[in-house]
């Protein structure tokens, strides 16, 4: 019986991850969507986390990608704490609806709790990013170049790795210069 394995990226996945992300996000209008650019200039930038670039494999086949790099929220007295973006997020087209995006997603936020981070944002689609705990961003005083688009820019709160850890800080959403090219 086959069945998924949810893992952090490896070297070798590289190309297979970007054949995900090109299938997922093909336009007409583009050779290569701006996805799998905007991947692979992150892995080669302070924001990149390796444990936290989730595959979901079946088969032995990547099927599914989920991404979380970081970013900053820069308070109002000019401090930027920690905070991780989440995206993109691809499955195989042919492995779609079958909960492999969910896990590699799910995956990946295990894996930002289990090393302390408390505060991810998402630009998505609220119906699907909501059974994770994602809610509007603006609820939590966090803005962003993507702020007008209104509720597809979310945030979640991870729960804190110590009880008396105060919540993340609200701010401006500062991402690192290879989001500015997508």
């Amino acid at each position: 019986m086959t069945t998924l394995r949810l893992r952090p990226e490896g070297p070798a996945d590289e190309p297979a991850v970007a054949r995900v992300l090109a299938a997922a996000f093909a336009r007409p209008d583009v050779a290569t969507p701006p996805e799998v650019g905007l991947v692979e200039e992150l892995r080669h930038s302070p924001a990149w986390i390796p444990e936290l670039a989730m595959v979901a494999e079946y088969g032995g086949e990547v099927v599914a990608y989920a991404l979380l790099t970081r970013v900053g929220v820069r308070t109002d007295d000019g401090r930027v704490w920690p905070a991780l973006a989440l995206g993109p997020v691809a499955v195989a087209r042919h492995r779609q609806r079958l909960g492999h995006g969910t896990a590699a997603v799910q995956a990946a936020l295990d894996a930002a709790t289990e090393l302390g981070e408390r505060l991810v944002v998402v630009l998505g689609d609220p119906a699907y990013y909501r059974r994770f705990g994602f809610g509007p961003a603006d609820r939590l005083g966090l803005t962003s170049p993507w702020s007008g688009l209104g509720e597809p820019w979310q945030a979640l709160v991870l729960p804190p790795s110590a009880s008396e850890e105060p919540p993340p800080p609200s701010g401006e959403v500062v991402f690192p210069p290879p989001w500015s090219r997508v």
